[in-house]
């Protein structure tokens, strides 16, 4: 039985920080009796450091007694996030994935601490599911609260570098709280780079506690650094290769491992796919409230590593060939896979608009997410948001609550065509979104990166007009990702891959068939290869119909292991 703020738990210490959206909940003593028994008590001490910024984080800390502040430290500056006392748990989301702390915990008043090592724990929450809820809700809630900050990583550079561009979006997609530090708007800037001894021109620059200073890192060399990268085996032959952890990846990955195959998990970007982008998702079955993609995407994470999935994040995969064992998928920049079985669920990609200056304005004007990364920039301007699907109803919906006005942009003359029932009812009573139909865009209006107006067309009669808008959310579909797989397997006209009775016409004769023989329902031209998700040519484009898909594609995996070859066993 777990607690947040009861009348059994003690009450707010005089200094502590309030309970903010369940992300600092109390422990009641039930539960504290309960990790006692797997846990090791201990003093502390005024100003001990318990945890720094960068430390693995091993133990599930709960306090007993006095108080222990989180800080962030950048150099001779330190702000206070949270002071939390007795019954209160420390840590985050890093916990359970294996990242680093991202934050310092310190002493503030002496007393006692009760260290549980995260083994144990996992073994406790398995028994005690609404106690794990408890533990899961908090620290999903304190990333989103540390992402709202800007807290954790500092980014310097300049807004019109395109490596500036990059690094802020992989730091978003992966969920790693940061600020951006603009060269050029940001009186702030010169000083950090001053006391840390970087050059201008040595920028973009990540930096992470004062100390840590990364000079224009790769996303490869920013990932590692952040308990993100390729497995550590190298060698190995997997019995899974999951292409992609969008939703239908992560479900592949977490009925996988957790039915005995050695899996790994490998994407380009991060986890979550265009899932993960979406601000609040409303028809998923389970949420009767929404949840959001960020949230969907690492609760899905935290499972599939507790069965023992690997990640990779980044890792692009460049080619896929027969091997002796299997499968060979070759990757950019690192060493190729072996797998039995693989798994494509590499998605779609969003579609840009076709109009000049567009990169000139994208990652500090125009955008292809609406988290709450980007609505941190939306505050007191209006926004312009183009599409007419769900992504783009969402996103209108979400943004609606940051910018002082919304417009959406429809091409055709109406929103039934494309989304649905519910969201339409919402943007049509809420006096914050204005929809445009009929509208496209023309010119993109501004200078310095910073977008002021937007130039539309009613594609009727071709009037124009010119709108403000200080951002744009772009939502006009996506294509296939899949030109590496060009000669690797059947495609349809548009790039998507063939599966079922539509790829049984095209079987090669890979992997040595002699034979023509059943294709299954996800199974490509290529015996054990399935296609899940939005790659999969006629998927539904549904995140619950790709996460059904994914967890269909283990079963098929595990027909063909049982027809052709064994399955890894676990070390």
């Amino acid at each position: 039985m777990a607690a947040s703020e009861s009348e059994a738990a003690p009450s707010r210490a005089a200094g502590e920080t309030p309970d903010i959206g369940g992300a600092f909940p109390r422990l009641d003593e039930p539960d504290i009796a309960e990790l006692a028994r797997y846990a090791q008590r201990r003093p502390t001490v005024g100003d001990e450091v318990l945890v720094r910024e960068g430390d693995r984080l091993r133990d599930f800390v709960v306090v007993l007694d006095g108080l222990v502040a989180v800080v962030e430290r950048f150099g001779p500056r330190e702000r206070v996030l949270g002071v939390h006392g007795r019954g209160r748990f420390l840590g985050d989301i890093g916990l359970l994935t294996g990242q680093p702390a991202l934050l310092t915990t310190v002493v503030r008043e002496p007393g006692e601490i009760l260290v549980t090592p995260v083994d144990r724990l996992r073994q406790l929450v398995a028994r005690d599911t609404a106690l794990g809820d408890l533990i899961l809700h908090a620290y999903l809630a304190r990333r989103n609260l540390a992402v709202g900050l800007g807290a954790g990583i500092r980014i310097i550079g300049s807004r019109y570098s395109s490596d500036t561009r990059r690094l802020r979006e992989f730091a978003a997609r992966n969920r790693l709280p940061y600020r951006w530090v603009d060269l050029e708007e940001d009186e702030e800037a010169e000083g950090l780079l001053r006391e840390l001894g970087v050059a201008p021109e040595e920028t973009p620059v990540v930096i992470w506690g004062g100390e840590h200073v990364l000079r224009n890192p790769t996303n490869a060399d920013f990932a590692r650094v952040f308990g993100l990268g390729p497995p550590q085996e190298p060698e190995a032959v997997w019995d899974l290769i999951i292409i992609g952890a969008g939703p239908a990846g992560l479900a592949a990955a977490v009925y996988g491992t957790s039915e005995g195959l050695a899996t790994v998990v490998i994407d380009a970007v991060a986890t979550g796919g265009q899932a993960g982008a979406s601000s609040l998702i409303e028809n998923y079955l389970g949420f009767p409230a929404g949840v959001s993609g960020a949230e969907l995407a690492d609760r899905a994470l935290v499972q599939a590593e507790k069965f023992g999935a690997r990640m990779t994040v980044p890792g692009e995969a460049v080619g896929l060939d027969d091997g002796d064992d299997g499968y060979v998928l070759a990757l950019k920049d690192a060493p190729p896979l072996q797998g039995r079985t693989v798994v494509v669920a590499t998605g779609a990609r969003y579609r840009k608009l076709a109009v000049e200056r567009l990169e000139e304005f994208e990652g500090t004007s125009v955008f292809y997410a609406a988290t709450l990364v980007e609505a941190q920039v939306c505050r007191h301007t209006p926004v312009a948001v183009v599409g007419g699907g769900n992504s783009a109803g969402q996103a209108a919906l979400f943004l609606a609550e940051h910018a002082t006005h919304v417009r959406l942009l429809v091409r055709h003359d109406n929103l039934v065509r494309d989304m649905s029932r519910y969201l339409i009812d919402r943007i049509e009573h809420d006096d914050r979104i204005e929809v445009m139909p009929h509208t496209e865009v023309r010119e993109l209006v501004g200078d310095d990166g910073e977008l002021e107006a937007l130039v539309v067309d009613d594609n009727r009669d071709g009037q124009r007009q010119r709108i403000s808008a200080r951002r744009l959310f772009v939502f006009i579909g996506a294509e296939a990702h899949t030109r590496w797989l060009a000669g690797a397997l059947a495609l349809d006209d548009h790039g998507f891959v063939l599966t079922g009775a539509s790829a049984a016409a095209r079987r090669d004769g890979a992997a040595g068939e002699r034979e023509p023989r059943h294709v299954a329902p996800l199974e490509t031209n290529r015996p054990g290869v399935f296609a899940v998700g939005d790659v999969r040519s006629g998927s539904v484009k549904r995140v619950a119909s790709a996460v059904g898909e994914g967890a269909m594609s283990v079963r098929l995996a595990h027909e063909h292991l049982a027809g052709g070859g064994g399955v890894v066993e676990h070390s």
